[in-house]
């Protein structure tokens, strides 16, 4: 089953654009109320320009991991598994207490954790899901899907730019020849070219912009 951090799918057009609409709220209007989190394949346009469809949930085989899982207290890998199909399927308010039971029995998985984490910020608890990133960059800090995950979650559902670009350019220092870096690079470059001059200005702390 193919697993995708949150922004697997954005198109390197539509993150520029992206990232220009929120740097033209930041300067154009006062500073919002808190709102909440946008979910993730809104956020991160796909590349087709609309939410990549959801994988058919198997009914039957979830049934059969879960008895899997209740027979066998101790196995975080059936855990895991039954949380990515209900990932995969985005139902996400299914794939959390199945990966949050998978980090009980093995708190050292850090794509669990990670994905984990977005899909806390899929249900929009965006704090959450920085928590649980942080969680994930303790077990490894050179983690680059996290890391990249890290970022658009700071850019997105806060509309921390500055600590997004932190994040990017971490992605690009620790895995320059990555999938994760080339991402890193564009949603970077989509930054600077959003902004006249080129640099981008702190968020002030100012979250939970809606993207159109």
């Amino acid at each position: 089953m193919k697993r995708e951090t949150i922004v697997a799918a954005i198109s390197f057009t539509c993150f520029g654009v992206l990232v220009g609409w929120i740097l033209g709220t930041q300067q154009a209007a006062p500073a919002p109320a808190a709102a909440p989190a946008p979910a993730a394949a809104t956020a991160a346009a796909p590349a087709s320009g609309s939410t990549p469809p959801a994988q058919p949930l198997d009914l039957q085989h979830a049934a059969d991991l879960e008895r899997q899982a209740n027979a066998d207290p101790k196995n975080a890998a059936v855990r895991v598994e039954l949380a990515d199909m209900y990932y995969d399927a985005t139902r996400y308010e299914l794939a959390v207490p199945w990966y949050e039971a998978s980090l009980k029995l093995d708190p050292r998985n850090v794509k669990a954790s990670t994905d984990l984490a977005v899909s806390y910020y899929n249900l929009n608890d965006v704090d959450k899901a920085l928590a649980q990133i942080d969680r994930s960059l303790a077990i490894d800090p050179r983690h680059p899907t996290t890391l990249l995950d890290q970022g658009i979650i700071r850019a997105f559902g806060k509309s921390d730019l500055k600590g997004a670009m932190e994040s990017w350019q971490r992605v690009i220092d620790v895995a320059p020849n990555s999938e994760e870096a080339k991402r890193a690079k564009q949603a970077l470059d989509g930054m600077t070219s959003g902004h006249p001059g080129g640099a981008v200005p702190p968020s002030g702390g100012r979250g939970g912009t809606h993207l159109p």
